[in-house]
């Protein structure tokens, strides 16, 4: 698990985030949610030590990710997997090469090995067959695939992923979603999900943090949402007509 402990950070006079306790736990699928400029991105970033905080503590279990030292930051790296919004795939590597890059990074494993691990990889996303092929010749969806089964080679016990289904046709998007869940409980993760998708709210949210002007404004699971009393958690969930239906049907039905 990951546990956070009044965490805050300021850039220059600007506070964006202001005093967060919360707990993102292993085996579950932890989602960050609140409006544009709630303070969701910056919070992911100091989780993965892209940005330092202000003040606060970042636990990764027993340990204190604040006082590490670089070496001990580059085997903790080791443990932890990335989905970046925009894949942040290489256009000059293949699929292989681009899924190998951390067992190439962080391991003295041989090529035979490293393929063995990728081929898993792809199978474990579905995507057997596609090794020699290159970014530009699979669809945006099939990218996000190969983002996740880089994002587990090193089979991480931590995994970030940010605004996974941003670009993606509905469809697609719901096979994202069970591709991070089924991953996160089959690896027992802490994964943590940056994310505007309403449906992916609804589908995967086993333990979610909202986020509003910087504070953590209310935190429940999936079930919660729809009986919520949470003005800030109404204001931002039920601005979907299609949500609105769904909590008027569960009041209902209660």
């Amino acid at each position: 698990m990951i546990r956070i402990k009044n965490l805050h950070k300021s850039f220059g006079d600007t506070k964006v985030l202001k005093g967060i306790d919360f707990t993102f736990e292993a085996g579950k699928t932890n989602l960050i949610i609140g409006k544009s400029g709630a303070g969701k991105t910056v919070l992911l970033k100091l989780l993965v030590g892209l940005f330092k905080p202000t003040s606060g503590e970042i636990w990764y279990g027993d340990t204190n990710f604040l006082t590490l030292s670089k070496d001990d930051i580059r085997e903790l790296r080791m443990e932890v997997g990335m989905l970046f919004q925009g894949n942040a795939l290489f256009d000059s590597l293949n699929i292989e090469e681009n899924i190998r890059f951390p067992l190439d990074m962080f391991t003295k494993k041989t090529l035979k090995e490293k393929r063995k691990i990728v081929n898993y990889c792809l199978e474990r996303v579905e995507l057997t067959g596609i090794n020699d092929k290159f970014p530009s010749e699979i669809s945006g969806g099939m990218q996000k695939r190969v983002g996740i089964a880089r994002s587990i080679v090193l089979t991480p016990k931590y995994l970030f992923v940010d605004e996974p289904n941003s670009g993606l046709d509905p469809k697609t998007a719901i096979k994202i979603d069970e591709l991070v869940k089924s991953i996160t409980d089959e690896f027992n993760i802490t994964t943590v999900i940056n994310t505007h998708d309403m449906n992916s709210v609804m589908e995967i949210g086993e333990k979610i943090c909202l986020l509003d002007q910087g504070v953590l404004a209310w935190e429940g699971t999936k079930d919660d949402v729809l009986n919520t009393t949470n003005e800030t958690l109404e204001n931002f969930i039920f601005a979907s007509p299609f949500l609105q239906k769904l909590r008027k049907r569960a009041l209902s039905n209660s």
